[in-house]
């Protein structure tokens, strides 16, 4: 049987060389890795064909060679470096001297190249669970944890890969998030609404991967967002404070007083635009109405300008009152207000004005006192 026929025409690179490295055998699958055929590499020193890139030289073959383990070898070439990895075996003669050297091997440039791709990978995964407030974890078609780990599993309690082997379904079954992880399962990419487990609260990514049976199936990113919860939860609280001081300001800015039975006041201060006309307008025939006021006393005295739309409601608001069977009456304006209802052409003939608060209620307690049965 012709053995080294056999292995230059088989799928294995096969160069032989003498004892100084002159080729003098070549295989077929030598001439298409390398583009050169057995009639242009044999007889030429094995660095000449093959030239190597960086300080490796192929003489270390006669001290280096039989090794267990193949080698790879850097051959220097137009298009970028070919990974040649190989095994190599010394021939020699009866008193152990170096006959030549066999190299068996393939081109290992695409694997080799995957395989630094994967190591990097393999590095920025491992550094963004062991840096980043996160969970990995990867689970089976029948929902069966293959993987478990991230610096967030420290913050949560957990050991990593503790869960490993047990149904995630059973695990987080409270959560109520089953129905998603089927989904997911099923080959939908899914964020998940935020959930608290584990004292944690967590943002969580579902990735669905093609897998055979009992490999991954769905992949996970869980994200610790317990900081950002607190900051939410903090605003609400903060926005909720502010909105109930505003109420009490409101208040407090437009006080409704019963300073007489039947009369109420509501002393106005400061800036009154339309939307706080209307508010005012709310509270004072709310009091009316509740108390059956007689007479409401807007007092103006803290008020010193209106625009045209404001004083259009203050006269509506006037109006309003008497439709609750109520008397309207006007104190304390300002001459710039008084100047912006005249541009107006309100017509106030039918409309209490007095000058001060006083005046008003002396005229709520007369026409009080006249009104009541002899």
């Amino acid at each position: 049987m012709d053995e080294p026929g056999k292995l230059r025409r088989g799928p294995l690179i096969v160069i032989e060389t003498d004892s100084r490295l002159a080729i003098t055998g070549w295989s077929r699958r030598a001439a298409q890795v390398f583009e050169t055929d057995p009639a242009a590499a044999v007889g030429r020193d094995l660095a000449e064909v093959l030239p190597l890139a960086g300080p490796a030289d192929w003489r270390s073959l006669l001290t280096d060679a039989d090794d267990d383990e193949p080698r790879v070898w850097s051959i220097r070439r137009p298009e970028g470096p070919l990974a040649f990895e190989a095994w190599a075996q010394i021939d020699r003669d009866a008193e152990g001297r170096p006959l030549g050297v066999t190299l068996y091997g393939h081109d290992a440039t695409a694997r080799l190249a995957r395989e630094a791709r994967l190591a990097l990978e393999s590095t920025l995964l491992t550094a963004i669970k062991d840096n980043l407030e996160i969970v990995m974890w990867a689970i089976d078609e029948q929902g069966l944890f293959l993987y478990q780990d991230g610096k967030a599993l420290r913050t949560a309690g957990i050991e990593p890969h503790q869960f490993v082997g047990q149904s995630m379904l059973e695990i987080y079954k409270d959560v109520g998030h089953n129905e998603l992880i089927m989904r997911g399962l099923a080959g939908e990419s899914i964020r998940t609404p935020t959930a608290e487990t584990h004292g944690v609260h967590w943002d969580t990514y579902y990735m669905p991967v093609d897998g055979a049976p009992g490999e991954a199936r769905l992949i996970g990113v869980s994200l610790d967002v317990s900081e950002v919860k607190r900051g939410e939860l903090e605003m609400r609280a903060k926005l909720e404070l502010i909105e109930r001081q505003q109420e009490v300001i409101r208040e407090l800015a437009t006080p409704l007083i019963e300073v007489w039975d039947g009369v109420l006041t509501m002393p106005i201060v400061g800036l009154v635009d339309t939307a706080r006309t209307a508010e005012i307008m709310d509270s004072l025939l709310q009091g009316i109405t509740q108390t059956r006021a007689r007479f409401a006393i807007l007092d103006l005295t803290g008020v010193e300008v209106v625009d045209t739309g404001t004083a259009s409601h203050l006269i509506r608001m006037i109006q309003a009152v008497r439709l609750l069977g109520a008397e309207g009456i006007l104190t304390g304006i300002h001459p710039l207000i008084a100047q912006t209802i005249v541009a107006l052409g309100v017509d106030l003939t039918h409309v209490a004005v007095y000058a001060k608060l006083r005046d008003a209620l002396k005229h709520c307690i007369r026409v009080g006192r006249q009104a009541r049965p002899a």
